[in-house]
């Protein structure tokens, strides 16, 4: 049955608009953004087999134009699509961080932030959010990229971009691709080193997060690893 033959208490669209879009479920969501489903399917069929297929809303972010092409219906005009949404997404979140600043007594939104930056990624990426006196995000920069495994990170790399922006503070995070948010015995030692060389130039290292999979970021200051 097409979703427009459903009770209309009962389609994602009217529900949204009636309750807000928080209380759709994932396949909903995406529904309402595929608009119309595939023969013998509802658009919100479609979606539950994408997300299932590719393992959840991240992979499916995450995968190959060539991949997400290779599903039936769908191509480059819906993949582009998809991108710019998550892209839309990640500069609203980036957009209040320069704000409001960085207000850790509700982090949420940093951890959402970063998220959207690491989660889906299969490699491991080493990222600083710059933050100016008030802690406001003066810019997000991927310092370094490495494998499925290992990043190297080298201290005086990171000195020179803490300088060019000319930051008072630094938020650090890295991705485990493992999914697994554990910090390793490497991860603390380079947490530590890294928040000794930007004291000498008295930049203050205020958060390492570490993203992996669907669980909120790990915070090295809520763990007393900071």
């Amino acid at each position: 049955m097409a979703i427009c033959d459903w009770p209309e208490d009962e389609r994602p669209r009217e529900r949204l608009l009636a309750r807000g879009a928080a209380c759709l479920s994932d396949a909903e969501l995406l529904a309402i953004f595929l608009r119309v489903g595939s023969k013998g399917k509802s658009a919100v069929d479609l979606a539950r087999e994408l997300i299932g297929g590719f393992g959840g809303l991240n992979r499916m972010f995450a995968t190959s134009l060539a991949d997400f092409s290779a599903v039936p219906g769908m191509g480059p005009a819906k993949y582009a699509q998809l991108q710019a949404v998550l892209e839309m997404a990640r500069r609203a979140l980036g957009e209040e961080l320069k704000e409001e600043g960085l207000t850790f007594a509700s982090p949420g939104g940093v951890r959402d932030y970063l998220r959207l930056h690491l989660a889906s990624l299969q490699h491991e990426v080493f990222l600083a959010l710059w933050l100016d006196a008030q802690n406001r995000l003066i810019a997000t920069e991927e310092l370094f990229r490495g494998t499925l495994t290992q990043t190297s990170v080298y201290p005086r790399e990171v000195l020179k971009h803490a300088l060019r922006h000319n930051a008072a503070a630094v938020v650090l995070a890295h991705n485990h691709p493992s999914g697994v948010a554990e910090p390793s015995r490497a991860d603390e030692l380079l947490t530590s080193e890294l928040k000794q060389v930007l004291a000498l130039i008295e930049v203050r290292v205020l958060d390492h997060f570490i993203v992996a999979g669907q669980s909120p970021p790990l915070s090295f200051a809520e763990r007393g690893l900071l």
